[in-house]
This record gives C-alpha cells, structure tokens and sequence, in this order.
C-alpha cells in the first residue's frame, strides 16, 4: 500500500522516540507532536507521565505494553478515529526491543497512517562509538534468558560476517559473555552501558577481556557490540577453475571469466587468470 502521510485526510498514529538517558534528546518536533494529539499510548503510565511533566505536556495516557497489547491496541484505534495519536515506550523507539509493534500492525490493518519522529536508539549509539565496522551491522536484541536456547541463538549467529548488536541486562552480563566467546571464539567487542546518562561507559576491549570484568560495577542498561565472523571458506583450486570453466563455456573470455569468478570468491583475479591458461 501506498501511503503519503502529509497530504491525505487521514488520521495518523505517531511512533514518537523517546530519550534513553539524557532528556535533551527529546526533539522539539517530538514535543510538538505529544503536545497536538490528544491521546498517548505509553508502554509504561508512571515513567511516560515523569518524562511529559518535563516538558508541560499533560495528556490522556493509555497503558500500551508486552501484556496488553493487543487489547490496549483496540482502544487506541478507537482514539485514532477521532483524530492523531502518539505511542511511545519508557525509552528509544518504539518496537525495537520493546511493544508497539502489534499496535503498528493493527493501525495498519485499519487502514490509518503511521508516522515516525526520529529520536535516540541505544543500539546505534553503542555500534557508532564502539570503533567496530559499522558497513554492515545485524540488530539482534535481546538473547534468550534460558541457556539452552541462548547457545542455540548464538550458533545460528556465529559464521555472520556483520558486526553484532545484542541489548542484555547487568545480571545475565556474565553469562552471555563466556556464552559469547565459547561460541564465537575471541573477537573484538565493545560493552556500552549507562548511553547517554552521568555513567556512560564505552568498554572496548575483546571478548576474552571483557570476561574478566569486575561485573559487580556493571549496571544499567547494556548494549553489546561485537564483530562479525572473519571466517573465509577454503576453496581449492579445481572448484575455482572448474567454476570459470562454466562461465567461458557460455561464451565469456578468459579475462572476464577470470574478473566474475575473482569477485565471487573474493580472491586474486590474476590467480584465476593463472589457473585457465594452465588447466
């Protein structure tokens, strides 16, 4: 479907981001927006009310959260025929690691717009300042709490080539750690916690290191940031030639042939050049 927010007479729910620490973060097109509905769906009535009394905003707060979601979600949308509303959680965006996906969808389904107001992301903070590659990142959240099934997560995510971004809390820290480098090996990783706050504290160090840290002063929200896989597979020389061969039999020269395969494999053109003249 599509969907052109700002010039169609239709109402509109706003997936408002909210500060994770700091409150200057808070945009002024985020206070605008909160101040011109009339409504708030909120994961949280006691932390949202706190963060709107900063900013004078005093509006109809509606509990939105994991637990009551998709009844809450019934109730807003009747808010919404009326006119704009906003949702936001306790901190960052919206869905990510936290409700208001199912809200997304019902609104959708209604056939309503959604709107984004950009804001702060814990997860984007922590990969920007962990002095990890940032080409090619993969969002994992938050890793299952029950062990069996962690270890199974982290199989599935070890031969990934993108940096890693996991969120985890102060007491499972330890466990996902040594979960961590018994899985992936030791690799670069980065701890960031406390993002934006009084006790912002970057961490960059490499699995092994980290494993080692006085836990007991790890407080506060967590985002780890670890590297992707450097594993390459080997390939032997008669699956690269036997590869080419297939491309010059379509009717490709040798020098072209040699460039696609080269790039496929990620290796040495004239290497591959090399092989053809001799096999």
């Amino acid at each position: 479907m599509r969907t052109r927010n700002f010039d169609e007479d239709k109402h509109i729910l706003y997936l408002v981001a909210t500060p994770i620490g700091n409150l200057s973060e808070l945009s002024p097109r985020a206070i605008e927006i909160l101040n011109s509905v009339e409504v708030i769906g909120c994961e949280d009535t006691r932390i949202s009310r706190q963060l709107l009394r900063n900013f004078n905003i005093d509006k109809k707060l509606i509990s939105c959260h994991e637990h009551n979601e998709a009844e809450a979600s019934e109730e807003l949308i009747k808010h919404l025929s009326n006119g704009n509303i906003a949702y936001i959680s306790d901190a960052g965006y919206p869905g990510i690691s936290d409700p208001g996906y199912r809200l997304l969808t019902k609104v959708l389904e209604h056939k309503y717009k959604v709107s984004v107001v950009s804001g702060a992301s814990a997860m984007l903070n922590a990969l920007i300042g962990s002095g990890l590659d940032t080409t090619h990142f993969y969002f994992h959240g938050f890793l299952s709490s029950k062990h069996s099934l962690r270890i199974n997560e982290l199989e599935e995510l070890k031969s990934k080539k993108e940096t890693l971004i996991f969120y985890e809390a102060p007491h499972r820290i330890e466990n996902t750690l040594k979960d961590m480098l018994k899985i992936f090996g030791n690799r670069k990783a980065t701890l960031a916690r406390e993002l934006t706050k009084k006790f912002e504290e970057y961490i960059r160090e490499d699995l092994e290191s980290l494993c080692h840290l006085e836990f007991s002063s790890i407080k506060g929200e967590i985002v780890l940031v670890v590297e992707g896989s450097k594993e390459t597979k080997q390939i032997s020389d008669a699956e690269i030639l036997n590869y080419a061969k297939a491309f010059i039999s379509q009717g490709l020269n040798t020098k072209t042939a040699s460039k696609i395969v080269a790039e496929h494999f990620n290796i040495s053109k004239n290497f591959v050049y090399e092989l053809l003249i001799k096999g």
